[in-house]
């Protein structure tokens, strides 16, 4: 009556394996998501696809950086998170110490600067803009909130992103 059957003995084993296997798959989990790379992008193109100058931030928790023209990544320990753009195409302006082509005068403008104050024409802020967007578009260090600018010299419309 209190005999072991063979059966139940192979249905724990079975049991005990697949209790490990998932504490296994359950431990591989991060322990939280990683950085929000979406909630950049909306920031991003709702100032880019604007028609009129505009400005905002979005803080970030990050520790590395990728701008392009089409996308922002944001990357951690905790992993790496990529969103495309909708907006049309950006102007990364990334730190002078991490990219040394980047001109300065841009990175005035994302700060505030009026256009025609760091530039002397709306030809060489276009050249400028151009020459930003033809980087690489490697990784940076992250700062503790991203910049978008909407700007309008003349007839050149540029979003700064940085």
């Amino acid at each position: 009556m209190f005999e072991t059957h063979l059966d139940a003995t192979y249905a724990w084993i079975g049991l005990a394996v697949v209790s490990v296997a998932a504490v296994g798959v359950a431990a591989a989990f991060p322990a939280s998501p990683p950085p929000d790379a979406d909630g950049v992008a909306r920031t991003v193109d709702s100032v880019g696809g604007g028609d009129y100058p505009a400005t905002a931030e979005h803080g970030i928790a990050a520790e590395r950086v990728r701008l392009t023209n089409d996308s922002v990544s944001l990357g951690d320990e905790r992993g790496s998170a990529r969103a495309r753009l909708e907006a049309p195409r950006i102007t990364p302006v990334t730190p002078a110490a991490s990219n040394a082509t980047t001109d300065a005068r841009l990175r005035r403008v994302l700060d505030g600067v009026p256009p025609d104050a760091a530039f002397d024409d709306p030809a060489s802020f276009a050249a400028a803009a151009e020459r930003a967007r033809a980087t690489d578009g490697g990784w940076a260090p992250a700062p503790d909130r991203i910049a978008v600018r909407r700007v309008h010299y003349g007839d050149v419309r540029v979003t700064l992103v940085g």
